[in-house]
């Protein structure tokens, strides 16, 4: 999927639909997480579909949850969701950021010469 070193970088074209499908797949974590944070603010806390969705992204965020956890099964759905959303934010920036981040180290490493036939 990704070229050796010391070849030719790939395409703009070509760039921007593996830079797409790494978007992609990093908005699919993000729906998945959400649906699973409503699913436990809903279950855990008996919250109404709008106030779970509220947390769950304010969460997803950075930001904190807007109601307070009070059940037990909700203070423990709560934090260890947040510790999620935390290495969640890392993953989905090293999903969105590795194609950009990969070309630019790409194109310092790449040599011309070393491409033509000799």
């Amino acid at each position: 999927m990704w070229e050796k070193h010391g070849s030719r970088p790939i395409p703009f074209a070509a760039f921007v639909r593996r830079f797409a499908s790494h978007f992609a797949v990093a908005g699919a974590m993000v729906l998945f997480s959400l649906g699973a944070g409503i699913a436990g603010y809903e279950y855990f806390e008996k919250l109404s579909l709008p106030d779970a969705f509220l947390n769950a992204a304010m969460l997803l965020g950075g930001m904190g949850p807007v109601n307070n956890p009070q059940t037990l099964g909700g203070k423990l759905f709560a934090g260890c969701y947040a510790l999620y959303a935390g290495v969640l934010f890392l993953a989905i920036a090293a999903v969105v950021l590795g194609p950009v981040v990969h070309r630019i180290l790409h194109r310092f490493h790449w040599d011309e010469d070393e491409d033509r036939p000799r």
